[in-house]
């Protein structure tokens, strides 16, 4: 067995203990709060605390079996690169940060689960070694250091209530407010809500196995999760109407620049953004369960489309063009069906798993109490979901194929495999969650017209999808020019806040590339330089006074006697 084989094979068998273990902390209504003293000093001591409850051990069972079914995948992905070995334990460490983090009731565990994601990711994001994954990785991590630091001054707040533990905190008013900042700050950095958002698409540059990792259930949802687990703080903290128009931004942002992006990992990154929108949205007015629920059905559909986009790049040669793609069904069907289905999953097509969280969210919205321009933004990015879904289909499952004589396709082996167990749980995830989590039948009562209209506005951005892009107009539309830069562009985002850092880091270079030449000579190098050689000859003439003040007498006398 390989070494992915065999950290697979682990971690499968660590998922169906959390799983179990989740389920029956669930049924039961039990949790376990584990704690490990350290050392003692004076009156106060370091411990090591882990939390056993549904929450953490539900979400760690999903992450540990997308871990090893993308380990799996990797075997074969990866079969050409030199350094497999080190590839995979970066994964496994990844994995474990993340675990880390989710079963951490500390504030401290959790920085170092934070900080660990931050770290390893940065080390896949340059894990190609070229420019743009360098620029990528700095992006990325220099982003991610702005949340880093939320959490490093909820730490010193935590102090003013005498622990750093998220169950054991005085409750006052200033308290609040400032750690409410803190979390609010980390989670949107890391879940990559607007302003934040240029660092998710950027990510890109990590081998495909990794992107289904951090932009399913490890990296980006760990934002997600912190606002879960603080739901109480942050629902009192007064920072949900600012989430809310946060969300929301994001949502149709993100929607509307999937429809003009050519890049395949881009354009399932930017629906990752979305579905990010969608669970902060949620979360914003109190929902948090219903939150927890689509970031679990989430990480299931969208890790399946990553590892099939995985595999046409794999197939073609490394191009992720979606014009140079086409005939991805005749070549592989596994594939393509598999990606038609995470496709429908996104969309929200129904009785599939991503129908049962985010209906039941629209349908929450739905029931009133909000504003209705929030409740129609979240309606329209349905319908955008819909477009680039279809659209993505369209140039790579049922176009005509572009490359065939340069393409390797086909049903390979491994792959296939972890394609195959994903697609069956993309379709039973949704449907047995809503079982467990909602210990009734959710029956919501809504006017037919509002009830069908997620529904509704499905059909509708299929038929955009079909009428801008089925008949070729995506190529006018999505020209360089005119309103593809405007709406394609993440709202310029990128330009902001990613290329400005860009230009500062290489102006650094720039410096110290002088500071290696010219003013090597004319700055403090060469005075050191000068004052070196002087004190040098300083030095010599000392060590010869006896011989100096003869040879001098000589030469004095002799020019006298002249």
């Amino acid at each position: 067995m390989s070494i992915f084989e065999l950290w697979s094979l682990w971690l499968l068998v660590v998922f169906f203990v959390s799983f179990i273990t989740g389920i029956y902390c669930l049924m039961g209504g039990y949790g376990l709060l584990i704690e490990y003293s350290i050392y003692f000093l004076g009156s106060g001591d370091i411990s090591l605390m882990f939390i056993v409850d549904w929450i953490s051990m539900l979400f760690l069972s999903f992450v540990l079996m997308i871990s090893s079914l993308v380990l799996f995948y990797s075997d074969e992905y990866m079969g050409e690169d030199n350094y497999k070995g080190r590839f995979c334990l970066l994964v496994v460490m990844f994995v474990l940060s993340m675990a880390l983090l989710i079963v951490s009731p500390s504030f401290v565990s959790i920085l170092l689960g934070w900080d660990g994601l931050g770290l390893v990711s940065y080390c896949l994001v340059v894990y190609y070694s070229n420019v743009s994954s360098y620029n990528a990785g700095m992006i990325t991590i220099m982003t991610n250091r702005i949340g880093d630091v939320g959490i490093l001054i909820g730490i010193v707040w935590f102090v003013n209530s005498g622990s750093w533990d998220l169950y054991v905190w005085n409750m006052n008013g200033e308290f609040i407010l400032f750690v409410g900042c803190c979390v609010f700050i980390a989670a949107m950095t890391k879940s990559a809500q607007i302003p934040f958002s240029a660092w998710l698409p950027a990510a890109m540059a990590a081998p495909t196995p990794v992107s289904s990792l951090v932009h399913s259930s490890t990296l980006v949802t760990a934002g997600v999760y912190l606002l879960i687990r603080f739901n109480s703080l942050f629902s009192i903290s007064g920072f949900s109407m600012v989430m809310l128009l946060m969300s929301c931004m994001t949502l149709i942002m993100s929607g509307v620049g999937a429809n003009f992006e050519y890049d395949l990992k881009k354009i399932v990154a930017l629906s990752t953004l979305s579905q990010l929108g969608m669970m902060m949205l949620a979360l914003s007015v109190g929902m948090w369960r219903l939150a927890y629920f689509h970031m679990l059905t989430h990480a299931v559909f969208k890790s399946l489309l990553f590892l099939c986009s995985g595999s046409i790049i794999h197939g073609v040669g490394g191009g992720q063009d979606i014009r140079f793609m086409g005939g991805l069904l005749e070549m592989s069907p596994v594939v393509g069906v598999s990606l038609n289905i995470s496709s429908l999953s996104l969309m929200g097509f129904p009785f599939l798993s991503g129908f049962y969280s985010s209906d039941m969210i629209i349908e929450e919205f739905g029931m009133g109490g909000l504003n209705m321009y929030i409740y129609l933004l979240l309606i329209i990015s349905v319908g955008l979901t819909s477009c680039y879904s279809l659209r993505l289909s369209y140039y790579v499952i049922w176009g005509e194929g572009k490359l065939n004589s340069f393409s390797s396709f086909g049903d390979y082996d491994s792959m296939s495999k972890s394609i195959m167990v994903l697609t069956v749980f993309s379709v039973l995830t949704g449907s047995m969650l809503s079982w467990l989590l909602f210990s009734t039948p959710c029956l919501i009562v809504l006017p037919v017209l509002i009830k069908v209209l997620s529904v509704i506005m499905f059909f509708i951005g299929v038929g955009l999808g079909m009428m801008f892009w089925g008949i070729g107009v995506g190529y006018a539309v999505g020209s360089k020019r005119g309103v593809s830069v405007i709406l394609g562009s993440m709202w310029f985002l990128p330009w902001l806040s990613s290329n400005p850092g860009l230009k500062v880091l290489e102006t650094g270079v720039d410096v110290l590339m002088a500071d290696l030449t010219w003013s090597e000579l004319v700055g403090g190098q060469g005075l050191f330089e000068v004052m070196k050689n002087s004190s040098m000859i300083t030095q010599w003439i000392q060590d010869n006074s006896l011989k100096l003040f003869l040879f001098t007498f000589m030469l004095w006398f002799l020019l006298v006697l002249y």
